[in-house]
C-alpha cells in the first residue's frame, strides 16, 4: 500500500488516511470519500479501485481506516458508530475539501448517512459539498437491525455478563468481536424510522445473494431515504463484497456519472 497520512481523530488517536489522484480544489471536479466496513480497511479491493480510478479521471479521492482498523491508531474493541462518525465527520471536514460523492460500504453505507445527516442538520454549507452518495450494502442500524435483534437468547446473555461476543465471520478466521458498547451506544444512532431526507442523488447497489447484509435490509433503506433521485439496484447473484470484475465496473459506471453531474454548470 502507498504511503498513507495521519490525522489525530477527536480522540486523540492516529487516524491513517491516503489521498489518491488530483489536488482538490474547491472548484474543481467532484471527488471520492470512502467510508469502510466493519473490519475492513483501506487496503481492500473496492477501496483500491477508487484510488486507481480517481488517478485514471484525474479526481480528488480520500480513503481511511477507523480508529482500530487498517494502519490508525486505537483499539478495535473500544470503537462505536458515534466513535466512528466523528473520524469520518474530521476527515471531511479537514481532509475532504471541494465537492464529494460519499462512497459507504456496509457499516461505511450506515456511517455515510449518519454523516450526511449531521451535516445537513448542523453545517449547511459543508453538506453543500456533498454531491451524491452511494451506499453499497448499506448496513442501517446494523447493531440492532442486523446484530441484536438476530442474536439468540444466549448470545444476548453472553455479550451482557462478559462485555464482549466474538460472531465467526464469512471472509477469514478472525472472528468479528461484537461489544455490548459496540451495541448500546449505536442506538444512539438509529435512522431508519426517523429516515434521511436529502437534497443530492443517493445509489444503492445491492447483491442478491448477501447474507450479511440482506437485500431486503437494503430496501428498507431505501424506503427511509427521501428525495427526488433515489435507486436501488439489486445485483443477481453478488454476494455482500460486491467485488467482483463486473460489480467494481458497475461502481464505477454509476460513480462517475454522479461526478459527471456534479460537474455540469448549474443553469
Amino acid at each position: 500500500m502507498k504511503d498513507f497520512s495521519i490525522l489525530k481523530s477527536p480522540a486523540g488517536e492516529d487516524i491513517a488516511w491516503i489521498s489518491d489522484g488530483a489536488r482538490a480544489q474547491d472548484d474543481g471536479p467532484c471527488g471520492f470519500f470512502w467510508l469502510g466496513g466493519f473490519m475492513s480497511d483501506m487496503a481492500g479491493s473496492k477501496a483500491s479501485m477508487l484510488g486507481e480510478l480517481a488517478r485514471l479521471t484525474n479526481r480528488p479521492a480520500v480513503r481511511f481506516d477507523y480508529s482500530g482498523h487498517g494502519k490508525s491508531g486505537g483499539v478495535f474493541t473500544e470503537g462505536t458508530i458515534g466513535k466512528w462518525l466523528g473520524e469520518a465527520e474530521a476527515m471531511f471536514r479537514q481532509v475532504a475539501s471541494g465537492p464529494r460523492i460519499l462512497i459507504g460500504s456496509s457499516m461505511g453505507g450506515w456511517l455515510a448517512m449518519l454523516l450526511a445527516r449531521r451535516l445537513l442538520r448542523q453545517d449547511a454549507q459543508e453538506a453543500e459539498r456533498i454531491r451524491g452518495m452511494i451506499l453499497l450494502a448499506p448496513a442501517a442500524d446494523m447493531t440492532e437491525d442486523l446484530m441484536w435483534a438476530q442474536f439468540p437468547d444466549e448470545a444476548r446473555g453472553k455479550i451482557r455478563q462478559e462485555g464482549v461476543l466474538h460472531v465467526p465471520s464469512d471472509y477469514g478466521d478472525t472472528p468479528y468481536p461484537i461489544t455490548l458498547d459496540l451495541i448500546e451506544e449505536g442506538r444512539n444512532h438509529l435512522i431508519l424510522e426517523e429516515g434521511l431526507d436529502v437534497p443530492f442523488p443517493v445509489r444503492i447497489l445491492q447483491g442478491e445473494e448477501d447474507r450479511d447484509v440482506p437485500w431486503e435490509h437494503g430496501l428498507k433503506t431505501y424506503r427511509a431515504i427521501s428525495g427526488d433521485d433515489v435507486t436501488f439496484t439489486l445485483i443477481k447473484g453478488a454476494d455482500h463484497r460486491l467485488s467482483g470484475p463486473g460489480e467494481l465496473r458497475l461502481l464505477q459506471e454509476v460513480l462517475l456519472a454522479l461526478c459527471a453531474r456534479a460537474d455540469a454548470p448549474t443553469a
